[in-house]
């Protein structure tokens, strides 16, 4: 061990495990924890770390005298740079191996309840070009690898179009080829950036709040359909024209092109108006013969294929036989509530985006389903007594929160609803558990399925059957 402006080195320590958010785990020889953010479990290595708590280490490998037997080459360029694929460098049925045990560690020790033998986690298909949604900032003043800063070249054009990097809300990398979304993802990505620069448009600086261009967003569906949207910092009618003709001419295949006006402090669209250049403002998902209109704003899972095996899972768990009264919590745009409704007597659907309920009624409509009701309302105030004295006490209920889990009220009212099933869809393990364990006295965890959403990266998803007890 040695110490060098004040940080720590420690020297060939091995990677014993992998833990939250992706960072690798190490044994300090003081005891402490190391949290080592580009290892991989079965790598030795020194390292340096730069933050001391009184528990734990956080730090970096700065070379390695053994190379783990779990390691693989990334395909990607921009791996180790880019804020995603943070396990690109792990095979993939390593990656499975720690994503279950993320989940079953988090079930044992947050939830610590009696639990089943845990499915093994279902892997994805495609673990890369799964995404159907990616978005994109433009930047006049790109980051610098370190071996363009080294290389001593003087860089003048630093106009990029990429991703940020972690923890530096105005940097971006500019992306050659990214392989998280199928073609033609990048080629219009890259057209985007090199049209711009033909008609020297200006790129975006966030510090100063000024610039043309903001950000590019690509959506991409199972049915075939393509969307883009071009986000401009100001009106500039004779120059957004010109671009956007251009990639209308270029690519005459996607459905629906789309642009925002957003001179505003930060660039999310959802309180913006989106305006149809060409073609359709929506495109279609399609799973099961059911069609689900996708706007600008809409939620969609982003890995189409397994949301089609998440849904299907659901579906199994929630075991409907055609005459439940199914509640649908956190509906987001309805396709759970549409998923399961052929299976059920009726399917009430909350969520708190008065946007995604009209999507979801839209859809409903659409696919000819007569059998589902969908309201708008902050699930902690509107799902109370008043609620099931409307809707019905549900017989099933599927509850697929954001990664905050379900607010305590919401668990106490399902406690006090006491439906016989609840069918728990997370994306976030942890408090998944804590909200399991709150439930314990009243409900059995009968079934537990992990699903992998996004390979290469640490997230996992998880859902669990619940049976009330005797």
């Amino acid at each position: 061990m040695s110490r060098r402006n004040k940080r720590v080195i420690f020297e060939d320590i091995e990677i014993i495990d992998a833990g939250a958010k992706g960072k690798a785990v190490a044994k300090a020889p003081d005891g402490r924890i190391i949290f080592v953010n580009n290892a991989v479990p079965g790598d030795v290595a020194t390292i340096q770390t730069y933050k001391k708590r009184k528990a734990y280490y956080e730090g970096t490998a700065i070379a390695f005298s053994k190379y783990s037997e779990r390691r693989v080459n990334p395909v990607c360029e921009h791996f180790g740079t880019c804020g995603g694929c943070k396990w690109q460098f792990m095979a993939y049925d390593q990656q499975l191996f720690y994503k279950q045990k993320e989940v079953e560690n988090n079930l044992v020790r947050i939830g610590g309840i009696e639990l089943p033998e845990i499915t093994p986690i279902l892997g994805s298909e495609k673990t890369l070009f799964y995404r159907n949604k990616m978005e994109f900032s433009f930047s006049d003043n790109k980051w610098l690898t370190k071996e363009q800063i080294e290389s001593g070249e003087e860089i003048p054009n630093r106009n990029a179009l990429g991703f940020h990097i972690p923890g530096m809300w105005d940097k971006i990398l500019d992306i050659d080829t990214c392989h998280l979304q199928r073609d033609p993802s990048n080629a219009i990505r890259n057209f985007v950036k090199k049209k711009s620069e033909e008609l020297g448009l200006s790129f975006f600086n966030t510090r100063k709040q000024e610039g043309f261009l903001r950000t590019l967003m690509l959506r991409t569906s199972s049915a075939g359909d393509i969307m883009v949207l071009v986000q401009f910092f100001a009106e500039d009618e004779e120059n957004r024209i010109e671009l956007l003709n251009a990639i209308k001419e270029e690519f005459p295949e996607i459905t629906s092109l789309l642009y925002v006006i957003n001179s505003k402090g930060n660039d999310t669209i959802y309180d913006q108006e989106v305006i149809c250049y060409s073609g359709q403002d929506h495109i279609f998902e399609e799973m099961e013969g059911l069609k689900f209109k996708i706007n600008a704003k809409s939620f969609y899972q982003t890995n189409s294929e397994q949301a089609y095996e998440l849904y299907k899972i659901t579906r199994d768990f929630a075991n409907l036989q055609g005459n439940e009264l199914v509640y649908d919590l956190y509906t987001g745009t309805g396709t759970i509530a549409q998923f399961v409704a052929k299976k059920a007597s009726h399917v009430v659907g909350v969520e708190s985006v008065p946007e995604a309920i009209i999507a979801a009624k839209e859809n409903a409509i659409r696919n000819g389903i007569e059998n589902t009701t969908f309201v708008v309302g902050d699930m902690k105030n509107v799902f109370n007594d008043e609620f099931v004295q409307t809707y019905g006490k549900p017989d099933v209920v599927i509850t697929d929160p954001p990664r905050d889990g379900m607010h305590q009220d919401v668990v106490m009212q399902l406690l006090k609803l006491a439906p016989n099933r609840i069918v728990y869809v997370s994306c976030n393990s942890a408090t998944q558990a804590r909200d399991l364990k709150l439930m314990d006295e009243d409900y059995k965890v009968v079934r537990i399925q992990p699903v992998d959403m996004f390979p290469q990266t640490y997230h996992v998803e998880n859902v669990v059957l619940l049976e009330k007890r005797n």
